[in-house]
């Protein structure tokens, strides 16, 4: 290891997405703590950090290119924000168009006021909506008196919803909701994994909507105690997601940012130092490594170390997805656009996924008397339709938006982004897969793992693993 009288310590880290940047802040923000001297090198193989993560302004609208929000119930984001003195730039949603659509049967239905992802907590306006039959809602309304189910590990997110449900929510409801998040079949997607507080609900009262009235109930006690700013479950920033980019990366004065910097593979000596391969040539020395990669990158760094742990991380799969932002006069869309957005069940057979309203959710997403909206292709359910190119996805947005919005006018501007394999599958059996690989890689003191494919795809959970992986990481090379 370094001699910590001649050089501080120095960690680096593989990626410069979210989780990778989130790891590097935090480094820096425990050296100073600590009083630990250290520098550390983070490695990105494109021209540019952030990931999925990434922001253009255009004309007057602000276009989204990945994801536009991060979830206020998971702290890891918010508090990632506040503390780099981002709270000041944080909205929420607009309160007065909080609704979603759901495409049923070729045309736009509200999903019923309360109705969270798989479960009502409302019945009066279940029973006005024409988005489930009859049949289908005294289904629903089974989940109050059926028993708990078996007692296992794990199960798929499509056989919890069938069981409790029906498949009326899971085909019309639950799927394009939670398996669009996942952009996975929820017959293969693991319900531990991906909703976990549902399986605890089952477990702890049974009756899933029976819980889930619970909640409500304490729901508004809770929020008048609770203290600081309240936010709506989706917050982002006024000037775009890649604020939070731009801030950390320039916040960043303990190390550097190598672009255009791939990794070829990874090694340990029997010191425990450790020696970073570039494709290059290049080597850093290093006494702690971080690898924020996809699965099917991480795999192949870490072949000549444990043949058994780059198996396990290539049994992780991706699907591919793009975001389509249009930008429109506001008198060209006949639809009121009073909504978020809406989402589109498999079985619809359309080519869009989901459709957001951006300039709705958010303030300052287009000019005044205009309009932006943001479509999602591809998926593990739609693959074939991200092999598209531009002209052909661009058409294809446009005859959805055509039959569900009443557009008929072409857009101002498309901007079309593509991210390939960019969403880990979290299969059941996913955690076990996970604690597998984490005893795994603790048999090597000094590295870590972070990314979307372990504990959670969202920002808020990218920015927890990166911030855990630096924490374990600066603790091992300390204590070596």
């Amino acid at each position: 290891m370094a001699n910590p009288q001649t050089q501080p310590p120095h960690v680096v880290i593989v990626g410069g997405g979210i989780a990778g940047l989130a790891a590097a802040h935090r480094l820096q923000e425990l050296s100073r703590e600590r009083e630990i001297p250290l520098r550390f090198t983070v490695l990105e193989a494109s021209g540019r950090v952030g990931g999925t993560l990434g922001t253009e302004q255009r004309d007057g609208f602000l276009l989204e290119l990945g994801p536009d929000s991060f979830i206020s119930e998971k702290p890891w984001a918010l508090a990632l924000c506040r503390r780099i003195g981002l709270e000041p730039e944080l909205i929420g949603t607009r309160d007065e168009h909080r609704a979603t659509f759901v495409v049923h049967n070729g045309k736009l239905e509200l999903l019923p006021e309360g109705f969270m992802l798989l479960a009502p907590t409302k019945f009066g306006p279940l029973l006005r909506s024409r988005l489930f039959s009859w049949s289908g809602k005294l289904r629903m309304a089974l989940d109050l008196v059926l028993p708990r189910g078996p007692q296992q590990d794990d199960e798929s997110l499509g056989s919890f919803v069938r069981r409790r449900f029906g498949h009326e929510v899971l085909e019309r409801v639950a799927q394009p909701l939670i398996g669009g998040i996942y952009t996975a079949d929820p017959d293969s997607l693991s319900l531990a994994a991906t909703m976990p507080r549902f399986l605890q609900m089952e477990r702890e009262h049974r009756s899933v909507i029976a819980a889930m009235w619970k909640a409500a109930r304490h729901r508004p006690q809770e929020a008048k105690s609770a203290s600081g700013a309240r936010w709506s479950l989706f917050v982002t920033l006024r000037n775009g997601m890649q604020t939070l980019v731009d801030t950390l990366t320039a916040r960043l004065s303990l190390g550097q940012i190598r672009q255009h910097c791939a990794v070829s593979h990874i090694e340990r000596a029997d010191d425990g130092q450790w020696r970073v391969t570039c494709l290059d040539g290049s080597t850093l020395a290093a006494d702690g490594v971080i690898l924020a990669t996809p699965t099917f990158q991480t795999a192949p760094l870490l072949r000549r170390l444990d043949p058994q742990l780059a198996a396990h991380l290539d049994t992780i799969q991706y699907s591919s997805a793009a975001t389509v932002n249009l930008a429109f006069r506001r008198d060209q869309i006949p639809h009121p656009l009073n909504g978020f957005g809406f989402v589109v069940p498999d079985i619809e057979h359309r080519k869009i996924i989901a459709c957001s309203f951006s300039s709705v959710k958010y303030a300052g997403r287009a000019p005044e008397g205009y309009a932006l909206v943001r479509a999602f292709v591809g998926g593990s359910l739609q693959a074939e339709l991200f092999n598209l190119d531009d002209a052909e996805m661009e058409q294809a947005v446009r005859q959805e938006l055509a039959t569900f919005l009443g557009i008929q006018a072409a857009p101002l501007f498309t901007h079309i982004a593509r991210y390939p394999r960019s969403m880990p599958q979290y299969r059941v059996g996913h955690l076990r897969l996970v604690e597998t690989m984490e005893k795994q890689v603790a048999r090597f003191p000094g590295l870590a793992l972070a990314g979307n494919a372990y504990r959670g795809v969202g920002i808020a959970d990218c920015v927890r693993g990166g911030e855990a992986a630096a924490e374990l990481v600066l603790t091992q090379v300390v204590a070596l």
